[in-house]
């Protein structure tokens, strides 16, 4: 799939479809109006966009997803390792942790998920 880029604005607009979908175009406006100061033209003008970047689909003026909140997540953090780490996930979890950053509970979930995914190999 291809790289999806969203602006902070265009996030958080994303979320509200994720959270509210299947939702209508006149449901959009009225939150985008609450949520941003949007007139119905932007909110018309961003759902377009999102829908061309392959996130959502608008049929007869109700907006669903293509791609699940946790998939679009799941890409931008594979991304991010990718560019940022040159792919490797032990070098952004040495990154991430070097400051004693993690919870025990937290370092427990890690475990629990690293032991998942080598049960599925």
């Amino acid at each position: 799939m291809s790289e999806i880029q969203l602006g902070v604005i265009e996030a958080r607009f994303a979320d509200m479809i994720w959270d509210h979908e299947p939702v209508t175009t006149s449901e959009l406006v009225k939150m985008a109006q609450t949520a941003f100061q949007w007139k119905r033209t932007t909110t018309h003008t961003v759902v377009k966009r999102l829908c061309e970047k392959g996130l959502f689909v608008n049929t007869r003026g109700t907006v669903t997803s293509l791609i699940s909140r946790q998939e679009f997540l799941s890409m931008q953090s594979r991304k991010f390792v990718e560019d940022t780490f040159h792919g490797s996930l032990p070098a952004f979890l040495a990154a991430f942790t070097g400051q004693g950053s993690l919870t025990r509970e937290e370092a427990a979930q890690i475990r629990s998920m690293i032991d998942q995914a080598g049960k599925e190999e």
